[in-house]
């Protein structure tokens, strides 16, 4: 099975002596195919988060940005990273869906997205449990989902991502 792979979280430096950091040439080596870039739990300033994308991109990897809300979405979409996650921090790892719990976010992070970025696919995060979760953030202009609670915390991982893949 050919599964991309993402790492959790990218540094900008080149490979070299840099002990402690994560660099895509590393993330390459091990057959990753991208990282995500400013998660809720790994916040970067955005001129760190435009280096990370721009070394990304030089290693041939594909950037995956992450924003909080609509307003860091839009700054963010100026990178031009083949895809950006909306995924608001208090939602994530939690019960309810952001699609569901506040759907202006999703809807609102699309338009702003597209409007200063038409190529970036926007995926919806934080939240996402189940194939209605998925619908609903399809519903509301999302082209996929980030998850990764759901699959991971499940007693049946397999079975969850089947339930998420009949979203689409």
């Amino acid at each position: 099975m050919d599964l991309p792979v993402l790492a959790q979280h990218a540094d900008a430096h080149e490979a070299g002596p840099r002990t402690g950091y994560l660099v895509p040439e590393a993330i390459a080596a091990a057959g990753g195919r991208g990282s995500l870039v400013n998660h809720s739990e790994r916040p970067l300033p955005f001129a760190t988060a435009a280096r990370v994308v721009g070394r990304l991109r030089d290693v041939g990897l594909t950037p995956v940005v992450c924003a909080r809300d609509v307003a860091q979405a839009g700054r963010l979409a100026r990178l031009g990273a083949a895809y950006l996650a909306v995924e608001p921090p208090e939602l994530i790892g939690g019960l309810r869906s952001v699609s569901s719990a506040r759907p202006e976010v999703v809807s609102g992070s699309v338009r702003v997205v597209h409007s200063v970025s038409p190529g970036t696919h926007v995926l919806c995060g934080a939240g996402v449990h189940d194939r209605c979760d998925v619908r609903r953030a399809l519903e509301l202009g999302a082209e996929g989902v980030l998850v990764s609670s759901a699959v991971v915390r499940a007693a049946e991982p397999a079975r969850a991502i089947d339930e998420l893949l009949a979203g689409f």
